[in-house]
């Protein structure tokens, strides 16, 4: 089959390889559509990070670079395994965790903090960026027929920003006054989710006027950072209250600082972003505010249900924004990574066609 094999950072290339086979209780998929994720373009940047199996400290299987990058990924079942509910030909989202169901984190129900958390499209060597992949059953969400097979692909980082929402402990979302920082991909990701839980008082603070035009009537109000005060305007924008809740999605020392000024006494402070480098917090105006602080990553057993319940019911309307161009497998260099580092505002998912 081919695939778009990652050597390092700035080198990766379309080759034949062999398909992978199953092992027992796995199902093959045929892949359809896979989008480029941030963490994608991070090792293409500056890689391999230690998110990926490496010679000198290889995955568990003994796999390590080249690897097939890809885990935002959706397809066709093509063959099943006996007693399953699957069946040839079935339009599938694929969950991409490979977890241990061992330690735990997994044994309490919390398996997006498995000790051993691995990822299809990382160290199992292959992933959405080839032709097939194989995965285990439990790992397959069927769409219902309200899902478009082409826009499943960005299931995944919406459940993501679900998964942050679930986080924050808040059931109730209307007259909250919150605050996103960052309005790339999971910020646009979350934007919607927030939308589709009722929320109706978001601000969102983002330097980029292209992204800030993407996603101005999802948001009750947008904030430029190079020219505004965050904390300024959004004092004024609620009422002098300032921001229950922060939802960083940009990872960078001047959002964080923005925000912990922007944020009320006794706020919450949820981190989505994954930073590229140690963040340093202000500590005495975090203990001063009495400010909560949750840390969330990738999703857990349920949130992909819980999207695809939003986007079938019409909830999460105007999903297929998310989705900014499409491409085939030859052109995942030119006019994917590389069209990502040189027109990252103007887009925000590049979804990539295998076969």
């Amino acid at each position: 089959m081919k695939a778009a094999r990652y050597y390092g950072h700035h080198d990766i290339r379309v080759e034949e390889v062999e398909e992978p086979q199953p092992q027992e209780g796995q199902v093959v998929v045929d892949v359809e559509w896979c989008g480029i994720c941030g963490s994608d373009l991070h090792e293409y940047l500056i890689g391999p990070t230690t998110l990926l199996p490496t010679k000198d400290r290889p995955a568990p299987n003994g796999v390590y670079v080249p690897v097939t990058l890809g885990h935002e990924l959706c397809g066709r079942v093509r063959s099943s395994v006996p007693g399953s509910k699957l069946k040839a030909g079935d339009a599938v989202m694929v969950d991409p965790r490979v977890t241990c169901q061992a330690c735990l984190p997994c044994k309490s129900g919390r398996s997006y903090c498995c000790q051993t958390l691995g990822y299809v499209g990382g160290n199992t060597g292959f992933g959405g960026y080839g032709e097939v992949v194989v995965v285990n059953e439990k790992s397959l969400h069927v769409l219902p027929p309200e899902i478009p097979l082409e826009y499943a692909a960005i299931i995944e980082p919406l459940a993501v920003t679900y998964h942050a929402v679930n986080v924050s402990g808040i059931t109730e979302w209307k007259d909250r006054d919150v605050l996103v920082v960052g309005g790339g991909p999971i910020g646009f990701a979350l934007l919607l989710v927030l939308k589709a839980v009722g929320a109706d008082r978001v601000i969102l603070s983002e330097p980029a006027a292209a992204r800030r035009e993407q996603v101005a009537d999802l948001a009750s109000a947008t904030i430029n950072p190079i020219e505004e005060d965050v904390a300024q305007r959004v004092q004024e924008l609620t009422a002098g209250r300032g921001a229950e809740v922060v939802f960083d999605c940009a990872g960078v020392p001047v959002g964080l600082e923005s925000a912990l000024n922007a944020i009320r006494h006794e706020g919450l402070y949820v981190m989505v972003a994954v930073w590229e480098k140690p963040m340093t917090i202000p500590c005495t105006l975090f203990l001063a505010k009495h400010i909560t602080m949750k840390g969330t990553l990738i999703f857990a057993d349920g949130d992909f249900e819980g999207v695809m319940d939003l986007m079938a019911s019409g909830r999460l309307a105007g999903y297929e924004r998310l989705v900014t161009a499409r491409i085939g497998l030859d052109d995942i260099v030119q006019k994917g990574f590389e069209e990502l580092v040189n027109r990252k505002d103007e887009h925000i998912k590049i979804l990539v066609k295998p076969r």
